[in-house]
C-alpha cells in the first residue's frame, strides 16, 4: 500500500475531520493494518512525513509509534533516513493490543528478567503460593551473580492467602473423602498448601535478601495475608506492566500424606497469562493503572501481617 500526502486517510475520512492523534493511536492503527494484511510482510511503509500528514501528528509521534511496532517485531529497518518495512515474521507480540496470552512460566520469567534491568526494581504479586514468582526470579538472580546486571534497589511485595481461612481451592473433588470425612480431607489439603506457601515464600525471601551481602543491593521483601482465596494471579512490574491470569480449576489427582486423592485445583505455572503495558494504548494503560490501585487497596486495608512458618 502506498499513501501519498495529497490523498485522504486510508480509512476514508478526510484529514481535516480527523482529531489530533497520539503516537499510541498511530501505533494502534498501523498495528491493525499489519495484523489484517493491509500491510504485508516485506512491504515498505509510507514515509514518516506521509504518516505524519495522514494522522495529523508531528514526526516525533510517528517515530515513537514506529519504535513501538519495532519492539513488537512488527517492523524492521526503522530509522530516520528511509521508510521502515513490515517484518517478514510478524509473530504475535507478547505485550500490547493483539498480544496473545502465554503460559505463566513462558511469559513471566523473561518479563521479570527485563524488569531487573532498571536501577530501581519494584515487583508486586498477588498469588496462591508464589511458586511461579520464585521460579521466575531464577533468571535475573543468575544474571546478577554473573555480573550482567546490578540494580541499586529491589522492592518486592507479595499478597498470599492467610492460613486462618478455609481455602476455596485446592478442595476435595466431589465424592472424594479419602480416609475420612470431607472436612478431614480438606484439612489435609490445607496443611499441604500451607507448607508449600511457606516454603516458596521462604526461598523467595532468602534468595533476594542474599543480594544485600553478595552484591550490596538494597533489597526489601514483604509478605501480607489476604482473608480470601484469590481467583486470579497478578504481577505488577515497575509500575509499567501488569501480567494477569485466571486460576482455572480442574479435577486432578494429588498425593496427600502418601495417599492419592482427587482434588479441584489450579496448576498455577500453566495458567494463561495476559500482558498489559503502560503506554501501549488506552486499554493497556488503564488496566495497569487500575491493577496498581486494586493491589494497593488490598495491601493497605484488609490484608494482615504474614509470618511464614518454618
Amino acid at each position: 500500500m502506498v499513501v501519498s500526502a495529497e490523498h485522504a486517510a486510508v480509512n476514508g475520512r478526510p484529514r481535516s475531520q480527523r482529531a489530533q492523534q497520539s503516537y499510541r493511536d498511530v501505533a494502534d492503527e498501523l498495528r491493525a493494518r499489519i495484523r489484517s494484511g493491509s500491510l504485508r510482510p516485506g512491504q515498505r511503509m509510507p514515509t514518516q512525513a506521509q504518516l505524519a500528514d495522514e494522522f495529523g501528528v508531528e514526526r516525533s509521534a510517528v517515530r515513537q509509534a514506529l519504535r513501538v511496532l519495532q519492539s513488537e517485531h512488527l517492523l524492521a529497518n526503522v530509522s530516520k533516513g528511509s521508510p521502515a518495512t513490515v517484518a517478514e515474521n510478524t509473530r504475535p507480540a507478547f505485550r500490547g493490543p493483539g498480544a496473545l496470552p502465554q503460559p505463566t512460566m513462558v511469559a513471566l520469567a523473561p518479563r521479570i528478567a527485563a524488569a531487573f534491568h532498571r536501577s530501581d526494581v519494584e515487583i508486586d504479586a498477588l498469588c496462591l503460593t508464589a511458586v511461579s514468582l520464585t521460579l521466575a526470579m531464577g533468571e535475573p538472580l543468575r544474571q546478577i551473580h554473573a555480573g550482567r546486571m546490578k540494580p541499586a534497589k529491589v522492592r518486592v511485595r507479595v499478597l498470599l492467602p492467610s492460613n486462618d481461612i478455609e481455602l476455596a481451592f485446592p478442595a476435595p473433588a466431589e465424592g472424594e473423602v479419602g480416609s475420612g470425612s470431607g472436612a478431614v480431607v480438606g484439612g489435609r489439603l490445607q496443611r499441604t498448601w500451607l507448607a508449600q506457601r511457606n516454603a516458596q515464600g521462604q526461598v523467595l525471601r532468602h534468595n533476594l535478601l542474599a543480594l544485600r551481602g553478595t552484591h550490596g543491593i538494597d533489597v526489601s521483601v514483604e509478605f501480607r495475608a489476604l482473608p480470601f482465596t484469590p481467583p486470579v494471579k497478578l504481577y505488577l512490574l515497575n509500575s509499567n506492566e501488569a501480567l494477569f491470569a485466571y486460576y482455572t480449576l480442574s479435577r486432578r489427582g494429588a498425593q496427600i500424606d502418601h495417599e492419592r486423592l482427587d482434588v479441584y485445583d489450579a496448576q498455577g505455572v500453566r495458567q494463561m497469562l495476559f500482558a498489559f503495558e503502560q503506554g501501549a494504548g488506552l486499554r493497556d494503560t488503564t488496566f495497569v493503572e487500575q491493577s496498581h490501585l486494586w493491589f494497593n487497596s488490598l495491601w493497605n486495608t484488609i490484608s494482615s501481617d504474614l509470618t511464614l512458618g518454618s
